[in-house]
């Protein structure tokens, strides 16, 4: 179905894919053609597949899927005008297909969602199998341990693609991504781009939703690893049981060669615990906070001797290993939530066959990670420290505050929000968070989507209330998020940090069914250029 954002993503196509006979896919898939085009179909080939009719090559194959609240048949007639030569849909979607462009062979399938993925890797000769390929899943830190993941591969390999929350990644050529895990043609196109220009590992990101959507299916990864479980996509998940084993299918032989899951919370050791008993994936048990007592009792890997520096807001820790491996290193992002992406960066590394050194090296070096822990400005004595990061749920708020607290000796200013049209529990629970832990306090709007955002800022502040009855140190503004981001650097003093989450490296904010171009970085960045002179 159409999306804007998949629109600059047309150009990830490998150049010279060979084609596939489309009966070949059929009888591999058991496609069933439609009535009437039994000869058509039989005679075909495809270069490609795409379920997004505004991301429809010449020579491709159009999968319309049924959707939440369209079906992608409805969209056919599109597909086809951009040069998808055939069909596959679900018999729900046939009729549709007919009426939208009459006389194209259509196939069949009883889950056409469920076949796209290996189809696709068919169709693009199994680039998978050519590259070294690690996706890291969980609730927080996907991001960072990606990119973590991408500068030890780059440095191991020459090179690494990113497919991910902020953008998709081949060689030189970037583009805005429209989804934490794209769908699976999309990833299948990337990887065979990556092949024909050299590049030799790919670093995802894999959301509970994809893995769900089979949007990964088709691909077995090198290395798959797992962050942490916190409150998130309730709305889609229902309990945090059910979204658990929606990330534990990704730790299974289907999907992974091997596993590293971190255990620091009740949901990782429960994950790790039935893949090491269900015995057909290896596993990794990686603890990144220090704990007392026996350490290695219970985990493979351990972290000792976390230090935040207040200088340069690194973290150093120390890794122990099996057989006595012992890797002293440093993450370039402060507190502990980030060595717990760093640990676990590490340890997938080293099991996907990089040097240890080479690892270390790469990691200490990996700055760049959009929206994470985004330093706009750095303290100087004159600049207060102005950051930007993705923290949206209660426990990442917590963990967040807490490591920025580590390196600000003045006051920590927080300017957040909640977002519409998703779980409602939270939003007090980050206005609680918030409010024990920062400072001073600037409530606005993140992403209100379809919800009047009076409405989620009261249920923020009602949070907040609970802490900070008379709400001294909390300001609300109802403007605009922009004015929420340049209220904060006007609180911020020479000593102080102000951190804005919830959006990160975002380039829209969803209101009222609009997506209105908007990033925190930039508006940040002109606000502390205006209070202090030019950054460097």
């Amino acid at each position: 179905m159409s999306n804007h954002a998949y629109e600059s993503a047309a150009a990830l196509r490998p150049h010279g894919c060979a084609p596939t006979e489309l009966a070949v896919l059929a009888e591999r898939f058991s496609l069933t053609p439609a009535p009437g085009d039994e000869q058509a179909a039989s005679s075909l080939s495809v270069h490609g597949v795409s379920v997004d009719s505004s991301d429809t090559a010449p020579g491709e194959l159009f999968v319309a899927l049924p959707g939440f609240r369209r079906h992608g048949a409805e969209f056919t007639a599109e597909a086809v005008a951009a040069g998808a030569v055939a069909v596959l849909t679900d018999a729900d979607g046939v009729a549709t297909v007919g009426r939208q462009a009459p006389g194209t062979p259509v196939l069949t399938h009883p889950d056409p969602r469920a076949v796209v993925g290996p189809l696709a890797a068919e169709v693009y000769h199994h680039p998978s199998r050519q590259l070294v390929t690690t996706a890291v899943t969980g609730t927080n830190g996907k991001t960072t341990t990606s990119y973590f993941l991408d500068a030890i591969l780059t440095a191991h390999l020459g090179g690494c693609i990113v497919a991910g929350t902020v953008e998709l990644r081949v060689g030189a050529l970037s583009v805005e991504s429209p989804r934490t895990t794209v769908e699976a043609p999309v990833l299948q196109r990337m990887m065979a781009l990556a092949v024909e220009e050299g590049v030799g590992a790919a670093s995802l990101e894999a959301s509970s939703h994809a893995i769900v959507l089979h949007r990964l299916d088709g691909t077995v990864f090198d290395v798959v690893g797992f962050t942490n479980l916190q409150r998130d996509h309730l709305d889609f998940h229902e309990t945090m049981q059910g979204y658990l084993d929606a990330k534990a299918q990704l730790f299974t032989p289907e999907h992974t060669r091997h596993a590293v899951i971190c255990v620091d919370d009740e949901w990782g050791a429960q994950l790790a615990h039935r893949t090491r008993e269900a015995g057909l994936v290896p596993v990794d048990r990686v603890r990144a906070y220090p704990v007392e007592g026996d350490l290695a009792e219970g985990t493979d890997w351990w972290v000792t001797d976390a230090t935040v520096s207040m200088t340069d807001a690194a973290t150093t820790f120390v890794l122990h290993g099996p057989g006595g491996e012992h890797i002293e290193a440093s993450c370039p992002l402060p507190g502990l939530v980030n060595v717990q992406n760093a640990a676990l960066a590490l340890v997938m590394a080293r099991r996907a066959g990089v040097g240890a050194d080479t690892a270390v090296e790469a990691l200490a070096h990996a700055h760049n990670v959009p929206g994470r822990m985004q330093r706009i400005s750095q303290r100087d004595g004159v600049r207060g420290t102005c950051i930007v990061d993705f923290a949206h749920t209660p426990d990442a708020m917590d963990l967040t505050l807490r490591a920025v607290r580590q390196i600000t000796p003045g006051r920590l200013i927080v300017v957040f929000g909640s977002d519409g049209d998703r779980d409602q529990g939270k939003r007090p629970m980050l206005g609680e968070v918030t409010a024990r832990l920062a400072d001073l306090l600037v409530v606005t709007d993140e992403n209100p989507r379809s919800e009047d955002p009076q409405l989620i800022r009261n249920a923020v502040l009602e949070g907040v209330r609970r802490v900070r009855p008379d709400l001294d140190g909390v300001e609300e503004i109802t403007t605009w998020r922009g004015d929420a981001v340049r209220r904060g650097v006007e609180l911020c003093g020479p000593e102080d940090t102000v951190i804005v989450t919830g959006k990160g490296h975002e380039p829209f904010l969803e209101m009222a069914d609009e997506f209105i171009r908007y990033n925190d970085a930039p508006v940040m960045r002109e606000a502390v250029e205006a209070k202090w002179g030019p950054l460097a």
